[in-house]
Parts: C-alpha cells; sequence; structure tokens
C-alpha cells in the first residue's frame, strides 16, 4: 500500500490536474460552457434520459442541472419530450445540431490532448486513461458502500434562544 507522501504527492497532482481542465474549458465556444458540454457529452455516450438520470450522473443538484439543460435545450442541442410512463416528467435527447456540437467538441478536445501530449507514447496515453478509469470507479465504489449519512431519527434537542454564531460541528 502506497504511504503518506506518495499519497500527498498525489493531492498535490490533483490539485495541479486543474489547469489541464482549465485550459480544457478554455477551448469550449463562448456559447457552451463547460456544464452545457457535459450535458451533450452524457447524453452522446447514455443516450435519452430523465433529467433525475442527468443529474446524478453529472452529481449536481437538480436545479443546476435544470439550468444547464434550459441552456442547451434554448440552443436547440436537445429536445425534452413528455415521458411515455410518466407525463410529467421529460426525456431528453439529442438533436441533430446537438450532435453536430458535440462533434465539434470532441474534436477540439482531441485536437488540444494531441497537441499536449505528442511526446507520449500509445502505451502511455492508454496506461493514463485505465488509470484514470480505475481511479474514478474507485471512488464510484466508495460513494456507494457509504452512502450519505441519514440524519438522527431521534428528536433534536430543544433550540436555545441565543442567537450567538455557531461553529458547525465536524463529523468523521
Amino acid at each position: 500500500m502506497a504511504g503518506q507522501a506518495q499519497y500527498e504527492e498525489l493531492i498535490r497532482q490533483f490539485s495541479a490536474f486543474g489547469a489541464v481542465r482549465r485550459e480544457l474549458g478554455r477551448i469550449l465556444p463562448s456559447d457552451c460552457p463547460s456544464g452545457s458540454a457535459a450535458v451533450l457529452t452524457l447524453l452522446g455516450r447514455h443516450g435519452d434520459m430523465r433529467i433525475s438520470k442527468l443529474a446524478e450522473l453529472l452529481a449536481v443538484d437538480m436545479s443546476v442541472t435544470s439550468r444547464h439543460v434550459a441552456h442547451v435545450a434554448d440552443r436547440g442541442w436537445i429536445e425534452r419530450s413528455p415521458d411515455p410512463a410518466d407525463k410529467r416528467s421529460r426525456i431528453l435527447r439529442l438533436t441533430p445540431a446537438g450532435r453536430d456540437r458535440l462533434d465539434d467538441l470532441s474534436q477540439r478536445s482531441c485536437r488540444l490532448l494531441a497537441e499536449r501530449l505528442s511526446d507520449w507514447s500509445d502505451d502511455e496515453v492508454g496506461q493514463l486513461t485505465h488509470l484514470m478509469a480505475r481511479l474514478r470507479s474507485s471512488f464510484d465504489d466508495c460513494r456507494m458502500a457509504h452512502p450519505e449519512p441519514r440524519p438522527p431519527t431521534t428528536p433534536e434537542p430543544e433550540r436555545s434562544t441565543d442567537r450567538s454564531p455557531r461553529t458547525p460541528a465536524i463529523t468523521t
């Protein structure tokens, strides 16, 4: 198992990876911010879905997902149609214009990566891809194994009328 020094270096590398993400974000067209690009990418990868499934895949709140969906729908990149199984819900799907935008985003990203990784071998790119997928899977596994803690079922103690600021409790 890796030691503390290795994990600390890994944490430093994660922090530095923000620069890579920012550069990838800079190549996005001005009318397609990263949240919109993520919506298009997920619909392209997973196909038609409900907004609740999209929010789950994005790992963001429904209100954030709704804003992203409204942005791409306003541009004609997706359509929202009634879900035959539940008329209150909507199914999201890419339009031909959305597929074109997704293809453009993919080409932009691939060009940048090909440029930046031009001195990497195919094996090195494959190893990085494999290890990143494995890392992501490890975090997904942990999230499933350790669901968010539920609030206690016992009644809360009566609150005092003291209005002084409180420091939130830190739980482990």
